[in-house]
């Protein structure tokens, strides 16, 4: 069974009789089926019993209602609910529209809407890049999904990608102060995909693709990037790739070893396993093999199009082959990106010594950390209760807000590579250590350091756009 985690806590409210012993038989209860009690509030008190809440953090749905119950089973206790902590939190959903602006009277109603707001209107009439300056477009993003690929679930539709988008969109206003809208389409083709962002763009300032499963997330990617002038970000790929490459260049900094000097492994051919491999290139590791569920990638080992025709032509030079633990030994760095349990100790035992292992799939990683922990120098995973949380949130709002506010047309290679930069060296050198490599996600500075490094990336590269 997994651990006991905040995100399957659940409210207990259960009445119990107001006797000495009461509220002691029941948490012993809870604790004996595995329950971990977060708090215990007090809600009514009469002479003959007493209501209390019990928050108890739960393994799994099945888990909390195994506690439940144990709880029934308690003399004197009755269980009144049981509410699930994650699902009230997105009652109604996550985010809202607010106004900028009050309207307490006339005049401000004047100049917000009607009669005001036509002048507005045809100064960008008459002006159109001036819609950068008075509109939402000017800190705006729309979050595109058509929940094909969503988190670890798969392919579970647009309507239950809703509330992952929202928690994006959270992200984006509490680490950026961006308003990001989720915008779920209901289609089943790419270019449906490709005609309904580009029909939405007048109002955003840019588009982040989330959770659209390869090969038409690439496909994606490329058209909205030829035909509109916005910055274009898909970041289950790009987003990855950046905080990876940052990562790995602080762990090359502990075991002593340069990028150009490195083998690094790559463990899947999707969307991020393709990103991570370029962006890699572009950072100049030295030698980069990537593996899908055939084996290593290689120039001529099938007929490949699309995106895995660049692995076999850009990775692999030696033309290496074999399965994924082949590929592994001697290597320096193995990155997966691909599913649980793929690769074992004694195959991470082959790498050459002092081995850096990103293990990112969720919620199980490729190899348990524990498992690893007196072979591996470096261990970075993708989940939070261990250490080196490779999470996407340290990127994606510093490159949308620095790449709004340099106005900027795209996101470059160039941008992304400043990006990982700055996320690096938001560890010091006197900070970094073998547990220590990224940043904490909390880390607001982040997020700051991030747009300021795009914004002027976007500045020296000159794609960004002059506006009043």
């Amino acid at each position: 069974m997994a651990q006991p985690n905040v995100s399957h806590s659940v409210t207990i409210r259960v009445e119990l009789n107001n006797s000495p012993g009461s509220l002691g038989r029941l948490t012993t209860a809870i604790g004996e089926a595995g329950g971990n009690i977060l708090g215990i509030d007090l809600i009514e008190v009469e002479s003959d019993r007493i209501v209390r809440d019990i928050t108890v953090l739960a393994a799994d749905p099945d888990h909390a209602q195994l506690i439940r119950g144990k709880a029934e089973e308690v003399a004197g206790v009755h269980v009144r609910s049981v509410l699930d902590r994650t699902l009230r939190l997105h009652l109604g959903g996550k985010i809202e529209v607010r106004g900028k602006s009050p309207l307490k009277d006339r005049d401000d109603l004047s100049m917000a809407y009607t009669p005001g707001v036509a002048r507005v209107s045809m100064e960008i009439a008459e002006r159109p890049a001036s819609v950068h300056t008075y509109t939402i477009k000017a800190n705006s993003v729309a979050i595109v999904s058509d929940g094909t690929a969503v988190l670890g679930l798969g392919n579970i539709g647009p309507y239950a990608a809703i509330p992952v988008m929202e928690g994006k969109a959270q992200l984006f206003k509490e680490f950026a102060n961006i308003d990001a809208f989720p915008i779920c389409l209901n289609v089943s083709k790419p270019e449906e995909v490709i005609a309904a962002v580009e029909a939405m763009e007048p109002v955003f300032g840019g588009i982040n693709l989330e959770d659209i499963a390869a090969p038409a997330c690439f496909e994606i990617e490329e058209a909205l990037k030829s035909k509109l002038d916005i910055p274009v970000f898909h970041d289950d790929q790009h987003g990855t790739a950046v905080v990876v490459l940052a990562a790995l260049r602080n762990a090359a900094k502990v075991v002593d070893r340069k990028l150009g000097d490195m083998t690094v492994v790559v463990a899947g051919a999707g969307a991020a396993g393709v990103a991570c491999a370029k962006i890699l290139a572009n950072a100049g590791v030295g030698r980069i093999l990537v593996a899908d569920r055939k084996g290593i990638i290689f120039s001529g080992r099938e007929d490949f199009d699309g995106a895995k025709l660049w692995l076999a032509e850009n990775t692999n030079q030696d033309r290496r082959m074999g399965d994924l633990g082949s590929a592994l030994v001697g290597a320096d760095v193995f990155l997966g990106v691909s599913g649980p349990g793929i690769v074992t100790a004694s195959e991470i035992a082959t790498m050459n010594t002092h081995p850096i292992v990103f293990a990112l799939a969720n919620p199980t990683p490729e190899v348990m950390p524990e498992e690893i922990q007196d072979i591996a120098a470096v261990i970075a995973t993708g989940r939070s209760d261990f250490p080196n949380q490779i999470n996407n949130v340290l990127c994606f709002p510093g490159i949308f807000r620095g790449a709004l506010d340099a106005r900027a047309m795209a996101i470059t290679e160039g941008m992304k590579l400043a990006a990982a930069d700055a996320i690096s060296s938001a560890v010091l050198d006197d900070e970094l250590s073998p547990n220590y490599i990224i940043p904490s996600v909390f880390n607001k500075g982040v997020a700051l350091a991030v747009a300021e490094a795009v914004a002027r990336e976007a500045q020296r590269e000159g794609i960004v756009r002059h506006t009043i």
